[in-house]
């Protein structure tokens, strides 16, 4: 083979890593800078959101199924003005009313479907009413909210003595049934009187009481409250004084419309013939001893609560 080249080849193998000039680690750290800023925005976004929106959102995520109720959103299920879907700051769900804005803070505060009668009302009669807002009065109590329409010393519910609405009268009771006809829970009307009497007439302040309570009804009924909403119309006549150091105080002579919240019933799965226990056999000359199935407990309806109390 003499007189002939010989070409060598020569394989360098090079470092894979690149020592210290290589620039794969910057990129997985900026993937690391970006994925921080990312998280702290939206730590920063989270603390600007009411606390009843996150709540909103995050029972959203939790109760989220692709196999069902598809294409909604969490912002439908908000869009019913009087009511729907409540969701309190612990994420549990609530039939009522929709959340109200709170004029104070600009915010969305979640109330109950009583709170929201009591501020709806209130708020009505400033409006269309403000000479008359003395005369309102309205409480929520355990099992529904009490509305109190009272005389003052200028403005009176009924003539004196009598069982005629005045105009004022007639127009509180406007307001009042126009925010009750929605609603559909059951009514109680009271009247109640101061303790003037009437000598030498054969008429008490037990039938001037009743008379008042029976107008009343006739006046919302002619304002669109339905009659099977009605549990009771009676008068008490001076026995349950609102003021009870003055029982001639004309805040005494009121028209009570109490309005009850429905019950709502416990339902009870049935149980499957898999999950019934089995009876055991029982011996001869011995009684099988059975015992009570545990009954679910009966709801309590507010208006006999309220009645069996009276």
């Amino acid at each position: 083979m003499e007189g002939q080249n010989l070409i060598i080849i020569k394989k360098v193998k090079k470092n894979g890593s690149g020592g210290a000039h290589g620039g794969s680690w910057k990129v997985a750290y900026a993937d690391f800078v970006t994925a921080m800023m990312a998280f702290f925005l939206l730590l920063w976004l989270i603390t600007m959101v009411a606390p009843e929106k996150r709540a909103r959102v995050a029972n959203y995520f939790k109760h989220f199924s692709v196999f069902e109720k598809t294409g909604s959103t969490m912002l439908e299920q908000n869009k019913s003005s009087n009511a729907g879907l409540m969701i309190g700051e612990d994420g549990s769900q609530k039939s009522g009313e929709a959340s109200q804005p709170n004029e104070n803070t600009g915010e969305n505060e979640v109330v109950t479907p009583e709170q929201y009668l009591k501020q709806k009302i209130e708020k009505q009669v400033e409006q269309e009413l403000s000479e008359a807002k003395e005369q309102l009065m309205v409480e929520v109590f355990d099992g529904g909210v009490r509305i109190e329409l009272m005389d003052s010393d200028g403005t009176s519910m009924f003539a004196r003595g009598r069982s005629e609405l005045t105009r004022e009268g007639k127009k509180l009771l406007k307001i009042v049934g126009d925010n009750l006809n929605f609603r559909g829970s059951k009514i109680a009307l009271e009247g109640h009187t101061d303790a003037h009497i009437y000598p030498g007439r054969d008429y008490s302040n037990w039938e001037l009481s009743t008379e008042r309570a029976s107008a009343a009804r006739k006046e919302l009924e002619r304002n669109g409250l339905p009659q099977d909403l009605l549990v009771r119309v009676a008068g008490f006549a001076a026995t349950d004084p609102i003021v009870a150091g003055d029982p001639y105080d004309p805040r005494n002579r009121r028209i009570s419309i109490l309005v009850f919240d429905q019950p709502h019933p416990v339902i009870v799965a049935p149980e499957t013939p898999q999950q019934q226990d089995k009876p055991e056999p029982t011996k001869p000359n011995q009684l099988a001893q059975v015992e009570p199935k545990d009954v679910p407990n009966k709801p309590v309806d507010p208006v006999q609560q309220y009645l069996f109390k009276q």
